[in-house]
């Protein structure tokens, strides 16, 4: 589908998950501005689990029903909503924004460093096995000695 279509999808489950979030953003093709998307992928912080999990039941049939994922299918979309809390913020949206070219070349970068960025979104693990506090994406490509790139550069 085209960008705009996908963005009116998103717009309208933002809408209906929000009351429920603390955080609620668009993530992968959407947020790097690709012409075409072929799934719709969002990241979120609960606030209340409960009647979030309610809401995305109303959205469409379930594909997978996880802890960290919820995929059902709207209005003949798939749709990927991705669990995150403070810690883990900023490595998953930075990992479920892709491209996934650009993710392999920040894990061959943390791996050239002696570290571990670690696709579930926990963050980036040192040399010395301590987990490194994130709070922003630009953090981890500081943490990797890399420029950082907006979502629409990454490929």
């Amino acid at each position: 589908m085209k960008l705009q279509e996908a963005l009116s999808i998103f717009n309208e489950i933002y809408y209906r998950l929000k009351p429920h979030c603390e955080k609620i953003i668009a993530a992968g093709s959407i947020r790097r501005q690709k012409d075409e998307i072929r799934d719709i992928d969002i990241v979120l912080i609960p606030t209340n689990p409960g009647q979030l999990s309610q809401e995305i039941d109303r959205l469409g049939p379930p594909i997978a029903d996880g802890e960290k994922l919820r995929r059902v299918e709207y209005k003949g979309t798939q749709v990927d909503i991705y669990y995150a809390n403070q810690k883990t913020w900023a490595t998953l949206l930075l990992i479920r924004t892709g491209s996934r070219e650009n993710n392999i070349g920040l894990c061959s970068q943390a791996q050239s460093l002696g570290m571990k960025l670690k696709a579930n979104g926990d963050g980036i693990i040192d040399a010395g096995g301590h987990l490194i506090p994130i709070e922003s994406e630009e953090q981890i490509y500081q943490i990797l000695g890399l420029p950082y790139h907006e979502p629409w550069e990454r490929g």
